[in-house]
């Protein structure tokens, strides 16, 4: 599995810069880096976009085994394709599994230990923010578009053939 040295890179870049932003930033205090992109300190209970943030409390449990299988899912996926003859030499899906897997991981770690996720990254234009995410956030995005991709290019190679 020549690409889980991805997912850990991934997980150790989220959880440092989940440090840094937590012990240099105030909550809810954006500090402007260039017009358009702060780093804000937030904390989220619920999932992508705050989805469930506010359900009192079993969503931690349920978030937590959600992204163990998930991660579980991921890692036997990965391995399958890493010993998979014909799909050994994808390396583009293998790539999109080890973000997504580093990602799960990295917010994994964050809602085993303190029931949330700490979010930093804040993009705007104008007067609309996005929601703010941080680093596994992003791997999760980037490796989701990446397998896309591959599909949308699996799927080309088949009509070629």
């Amino acid at each position: 599995m020549k690409w889980l040295w991805l997912s850990a890179l991934t997980v150790v870049l989220d959880q440092l810069t989940k440090t840094i932003a937590e012990a240099e930033l105030l909550l809810h205090r954006a500090v402007a880096i260039f017009p358009g992109f702060n780093f804000t300190l937030m904390y989220n209970k619920g999932a992508a976009f705050s989805f469930l943030s506010e359900a009192g409390g079993w969503q931690r449990i349920f978030f937590v085994v959600l992204s163990t299988v998930i991660s579980i899912f991921l890692l036997f996926w990965l391995r399958q394709i890493t010993r998979d003859e014909q799909q050994k030499d994808n390396q583009l899906l293998q790539v999109a599994i080890a973000l997504i897997l580093g990602g799960a991981i990295g917010n994994l770690i964050d809602r085993a230990m303190t029931g949330e996720v700490v979010d930093f990254i804040q993009v705007y234009y104008s007067t609309y923010y996005f929601p703010a995410f941080n680093i596994a956030d992003s791997a999760i995005t980037l490796g989701a578009g990446l397998l896309i991709l591959d599909m949308i290019q699996e799927s080309r190679r088949g009509k070629n053939t």
